[in-house]
């Protein structure tokens, strides 16, 4: 396997993982806790789904034909608290993951170094799929640090139990 492959191989696992800690997060909570909102300058999941959402839905539509910032694109809207149910904000973020995976999934190792826009400043492929991974995985650590505060010691872990860290350094890839 090639280097650009097996990196677009890495880089759609990446993002299926934290599409994954996401969706298993949000799964935890009710309608009423999408809502919740830490403190007077902090996001709620909801909005910080809705600019997930509409941020892939930017940046990858047309990926490499088009500026990343779409002229259509409302980003101040995405901050902006609207009620929506937990059904509705989970087809807004799949909507997201969607337009992400497609445009992904049409790259070839040849696109990596093509360059494109965002907000009319120049990337390589590269350096535009791991801004966006960064930018993710930023978002997704909050969604996770608000479910897991909301749920307390009712919280299903989402990686490897407190107390179970050396159990899981034993095993053998057998295992």
């Amino acid at each position: 396997m090639s280097i650009g492959k097996e990196y677009l191989k890495a880089v759609r696992g990446r993002f299926n993982h934290l599409k994954d800690l996401g969706d298993r997060a949000v799964a935890q909570l009710d309608g009423q806790d999408i809502h919740y909102v830490p403190g007077p300058e902090s996001n709620s999941i909801a909005v910080i789904v809705r600019h997930l959402s509409g941020n892939m839905i930017s940046r990858w539509t047309d990926f490499l034909t088009t500026d990343g910032e779409k002229p259509d694109r409302n980003r101040d809207g995405e901050f902006e608290t609207v009620p929506v149910t937990r059904a509705e904000l989970l087809d807004i973020s799949e909507a997201g993951w969607q337009t992400l995976f497609g445009a992904l999934d049409r790259l070839d190792e040849e696109d990596l170094l093509k360059t494109i826009l965002i907000r009319g400043e120049r990337h390589t492929v590269i350096e535009a799929i791991e801004r966006h991974l960064s930018h993710v995985a930023s978002h997704i650590g909050q969604i996770v640090y608000i479910a897991k505060v909301l749920k307390g010691n009712e919280w299903e872990t989402l990686s490897i139990p407190k107390g179970q860290s050396e159990a899981c350094r034993t095993k053998t890839p057998e295992q």
